[in-house]
């Protein structure tokens, strides 16, 4: 509680703010800044140098920045075909487009391009987002391969050392060779840093064409059993013990007497017999029709104690 009052007495930077409200990271915000985009007490901010507290007005693309709402994340099955960003000019179909409306405004943690599928990693928190985003919090992500092609286990520990793309270094790529079947191969891919297209462009050296690449795990986060387009929350308790050292996360008991408040507004009953779009899947904590199982249960052991009653009398 001190903490947040001085946050609200000394104010925070805007960025930070930003990032805090799940608009962007720190970095991206700077330059939603500078692109003129962020609005402050009605004038467009021109300079991140700028501090807020609760009392001032902030707008992004001339809609209101929600205060920061409870840290939050995701797992998320994207499947191929979806893009991993909030607008694109070639109007193709995102990831974003495709998330249930009741998760609110999210950001990915990392991307997966379009032909790519398997685990992504969403949250309502900017800040969060960068931390797990940089090389230097060291997170393993590993992916299934299956290439065009044939190779063998010594021409693939050839990437360990890191290899050069396009005049750049690339870190330590680990492909274990898991079968060959025909003229298809699968290999197990971990790398600690991704730049865009590592994996294809690495493989491509030694002549695999990439034809399917699916992403199993971020750092502590895996894929697991989640269906192709589902998504599922991350429980507090879990994402404190994981990610608890690279972040500051509330007493999960406040988070969670928030969040239930919160929930109360969202209308989880209405139309569950039609699936929301993106096989979203609400947690156990959301036991939409408990309400009305209980309420049926009733008027069964009511109707039962007026027959014996009435069979009493007779």
């Amino acid at each position: 509680m001190k903490q947040e009052n001085k946050i609200k007495e000394k104010g925070e930077r805007i960025a930070k703010f930003l990032a805090r409200s799940g608009v962007a990271s720190r970095r991206e915000s700077e330059k939603l800044i500078s692109y003129g985009r962020i609005k402050l007490n009605g004038k467009i901010l021109s300079t991140p140098a700028v501090k807020v507290t609760s009392k001032d007005v902030v707008l992004f693309d001339n809609q209101p920045v929600a205060p920061k709402q409870p840290l939050r994340l995701w797992r998320y099955h994207k499947p191929d075909g979806l893009i991993t960003t909030h607008k694109d000019e070639r109007n193709r179909s995102t990831v974003f487009d495709e998330l249930p409306k009741e998760l609110g405004r999210v950001i990915s943690i990392g991307r997966l391009d379009l032909t790519s599928e398997g685990l992504l990693l969403l949250t309502n928190d900017g800040e969060l987002a960068r931390a797990l985003e940089l090389p230097s919090t060291g997170w393993q992500r590993k992916y299934r391969v299956r290439a065009y092609g044939k190779v063998n286990q010594h021409d693939l520990d050839k990437l360990q050392k890191g290899i050069t793309i396009d005049g750049i270094k690339t870190g330590p790529i680990i492909a274990i060779l898991e079968r060959q079947k025909g003229d298809n191969v699968w290999i197990s891919v971990t790398l600690r840093e991704g730049k865009n297209r590592e994996i294809r462009r690495a493989l491509d050296t030694l002549r695999l064409r990439v034809n399917r690449l699916i992403r199993i795990s971020y750092g502590p986060f895996q894929l697991g059993n989640l269906d192709k387009g589902a998504v599922e929350e991350v429980k507090l308790r879990v994402l404190k013990e994981q990610v608890g050292h690279l972040i500051e996360i509330p007493d999960v008991k406040n988070v969670v007497e928030n969040k239930i408040s919160s929930n109360k507004k969202l209308p989880l009953n209405k139309g569950l017999h039609k699936p929301p779009l993106g096989n979203f899947k609400f947690n156990k904590r959301y036991p939409a029709n408990r309400g009305k199982l209980s309420e049926r249960s009733e008027k069964k052991s009511h109707s039962r104690v007026n027959t014996n009653n009435n069979r009493k009398k007779s």
